[in-house]
């Protein structure tokens, strides 16, 4: 089978690998239909994720048809057609008995990351009955292949964590599919503003389409008196980080009003500072997550009654062929005005 393989910082390659096997009880075997890019794969692929290592394909994210089942598997059959959650969850240790699936002790992030992902004509998923969604008839699958990551990502990490609420001031800072995510479900929680900050003015356009009340250019330097602006000399009640740089970090912290939330959601690869010495005295809260996937089968509500529109956030189609010019031009979003990518396997 063809996979996109993660061949060392900044390698990658499309190969043909064999096509996996069962090899526990719980595991199924899903044939691809559609898969995608994540921001994650890029971190990975700047060396961003020691985890992930040489050899491994990528790709935690899609939807397909189960092609085989472990004897454990109860919910799942041959032929059913299944969303990939990008948690693997055993659903019985300490932490998945608190909702934490991201932390699963023998699951969580592995999918592209420990495990061979989605990137491939045909992925392994163990722990499958709590690890794959049922798609109902009539889903937009390649709509629902946002459920996999972006949208619950979005959401659990920003939205809940940000402590988003009715009349409340919003900041989300990178207005990429992520950032886009957390606009999207924020809406939920009818917040009085929504700032999206960014540099590629096309993507604070798109912002601005699905729903931001304000856009603010950070590309111009004066960001957080832009914001102070916007919110009257305050600061946001929420701030998101949906970038994973210091510098997107350190402008949150800059435009959290006191009292105010800083949810980081961002993937991030080095250091970034933490001025204690402006924020002592300003009850923040910090919170960092990575998604637990608690809310895909809400989310999935959401989307199927058209409460939110996922397949907006879809600008690109490729074959798993041309998955290498998939990467390229998601790689170079401000030139390709690209957000997610359909990748038909």
């Amino acid at each position: 089978m063809q996979a996109l393989v993660y061949n060392g910082p900044r390698q990658k390659s499309l190969e043909d690998r064999p096509k996996p096997a069962i090899q526990l009880p719980g595991d199924a075997v899903v044939r691809i239909t559609k898969t995608t890019i994540c921001g994650t794969d890029l971190h990975i692929l700047k060396g961003d994720v020691p985890t992930c290592k040489p050899g491994t394909i990528l790709g935690h994210e899609g939807v397909g048809v189960i092609d085989s089942v472990g004897p454990g598997v109860a919910t799942f059959k041959p032929g059913d057609r299944v969303l990939i959650s990008c948690i693997t969850a055993c659903g019985r240790c300490d932490f998945c008995r608190k909702g934490m699936y991201s932390h699963c002790t023998t699951g969580g992030w592995i999918l592209g990351n420990r495990i061979d992902g989605t990137q491939a004509a045909f992925v392994r998923i163990p722990y499958a009955d709590t690890s794959l969604y049922p798609i109902p008839d009539g889903a937009d699958e390649e709509a629902l292949v946002m459920l996999s990551d972006i949208l619950p990502t979005g959401f659990e990490c920003g939205v809940l964590n940000g402590k988003v609420q009715p009349g409340s001031s919003v900041a989300i800072v990178g207005s990429g599919p992520i950032g886009l995510a957390a606009l999207l479900t924020a809406q939920l929680y009818s917040p009085a503003e929504i700032i999206m900050i960014d540099l590629d003015d096309n993507r604070l356009a798109v912002g601005k389409r699905f729903g931001a009340t304000a856009t603010v250019n950070s590309g111009k330097g004066d960001a957080t008196a832009q914001v102070m602006k916007l919110t009257g000399g305050r600061g946001v009640d929420t701030a998101i980080e949906a970038v994973g740089i210091p510098a997107t970090f350190e402008l949150c912290a800059e435009i959290v009003a006191p009292g105010g939330t800083i949810a980081n959601v961002g993937v991030h690869g080095v250091k970034a500072d933490l001025h204690l010495e402006k924020l002592w005295s300003h009850n923040i809260t910090i919170t960092t997550r990575l998604v637990d996937t608690v809310s895909t089968p809400m989310l999935l509500k959401t989307v199927q009654s058209k409460r939110i529109d996922a397949s907006q956030l879809i600008t690109h189609h490729f074959k798993l062929a041309d998955i290498l010019q998939a990467y390229d031009t998601f790689g170079k979003a401000a030139d390709t005005k690209a957000l997610k990518v359909i990748i038909e396997a």
